[in-house]
């Protein structure tokens, strides 16, 4: 059993990885030539979060280092 929750964990950090490499090539790439990339803007959509943060306050910067604290390694 732990060896399938080990394939499963290393599964999604992979995947996590991955998602989080392909981000800034896919806001580089909306930059470039200005058009979304699989049907969606990746730059406005990381605009519109950044913002929507801004605009929370406190409660904002609790989220952030939320987020932070998932994806920096321990």
């Amino acid at each position: 059993m732990d060896s399938v929750i080990k394939q499963v964990s290393g599964f999604f950090t992979g995947l996590t990885a991955l998602f989080l490499a392909a981000i800034p090539v896919l806001v580089l790439w909306t930059i470039l030539t200005g058009g979304a990339v699989f049907g969606m803007d990746v730059a406005a959509n990381l605009t519109t979060f950044i913002t929507q943060l801004g605009n929370s306050g406190f409660v904002g910067l609790v989220v952030l280092v939320l987020l932070a604290s998932f994806f920096t390694k321990k």
